[in-house]
């Protein structure tokens, strides 16, 4: 069954599907609200993301643990403070800024 990356104005959307309309026909299920902008048949049944394409290269940036317990130390230890840097530094929402810095104060930093 061939692959289709279909690009939509709020998402990209990686799928099987045995054609175009059935692959479109997935993201109307899934996504009703979405306009498909784009869709291609890859030429393959896998599908690979660059890390560099998406600016991954730094190998700070791979690791969340030693981010976070930077970020712990720039705090100085204070928790708040160190969660927001960890939101600002990684673009992460609250709760995953929270875990990040709690997982990694209860293995020391």
């Amino acid at each position: 069954m061939p692959l289709f990356e279909i690009e939509t104005n709020a998402h990209v959307i990686i799928t099987w599907a045995e054609d175009e309309n059935e692959a479109k026909g997935t993201v109307f299920d899934c996504y009703p609200c979405d306009d498909v902008i784009r869709i291609t048949k890859r030429p393959r049944n896998s599908w690979v993301i660059s890390k560099a394409a998406l600016g991954l290269t730094d190998q700070a940036d791979l690791d969340p643990c030693s981010r976070a317990r930077d970020c712990l130390s720039k705090a100085e230890g204070d928790k708040v403070h160190a969660i927001r840097l960890f939101m600002h530094e990684t673009g992460t929402d609250l709760q995953q800024a929270r875990k990040a810095i709690e997982s990694n104060m209860v293995m020391g930093w």
